[in-house]
């Protein structure tokens, strides 16, 4: 059973696709740990993307989730969760803030303060977000600024903080593209997750 008193983990959740992770991703995490107090930074690896994956392809999830591990290896703080690959089907954030609250709770532990890590970019899309209203009762918004993106200090509805990233201005897109066309890509994605994205033949087009 918890302490009595005992103060609930700060835990950042960074969720997505991660076609693939790439510098920005973990500089956002860092950068979230750092000046929000976070205890950890969960890479929460979507199963279904449903707002992507009918328009457009998405690698296999299993692929997606090695990069992600390959990202994380040595980040202090930073760890890698499999959750929404193993409920299976669309992957929807509420359902995973109130599965990691209910796991929490049947260790007999506090459950954590969730702080849910966005892009500036994501803002706008998150009234199209599955059952919206409570995943915002249950969770602290934090944005994090990019380079060239603007970002709203209040974001209506939100327990909302804002974050200045560190400069990083890189996409998956602009990753897969560079890949594509056997452009580099160092210095966009951590050393390993090229590694992984070459030793997989992913974002390659075939000859």
């Amino acid at each position: 059973m918890s302490e009595p008193g005992r103060e609930s983990q700060r835990v950042g959740i960074l969720g997505g696709t991660f076609d693939p992770p790439h510098a920005g991703h973990v500089a956002a995490a860092l950068a979230c740990q750092d000046r929000l107090g976070l205890d950890k930074v969960l890479f929460v690896v979507a199963n279904d993307p449903w707002q992507k994956s009918p328009i457009q392809p998405v690698s296999a999830a299993e692929d997606r989730l090695a990069m992600v591990t390959a990202a994380v290896e040595g980040v202090p703080g930073a760890e890698v969760s499999r959750i929404e690959l193993d409920r299976g089907g669309p992957s929807y954030t509420v359902e995973t803030v109130e599965e990691l609250a209910k796991e929490a709770h049947d260790r007999g532990e506090v459950p954590p303060a969730f702080f849910l890590i966005v892009g500036a970019d994501v803002v706008d899309t998150l009234p199209t977000w599955h059952r919206v209203a409570d995943l915002a009762g249950l969770v602290t918004l934090v944005v994090v600024v990019r380079p060239g993106v603007d970002a709203r200090d209040v974001v209506p509805g939100w327990d909302a903080r804002v974050v200045g990233g560190d400069g990083i201005a890189v996409s998956s897109s602009e990753v897969r593209s560079l890949v594509a066309e056997g452009l580099p890509i160092v210095g966009l994605v951590p050393q390993a997750v090229e590694h992984c994205i070459r030793s997989r033949g992913l974002y390659a087009v075939p000859r």
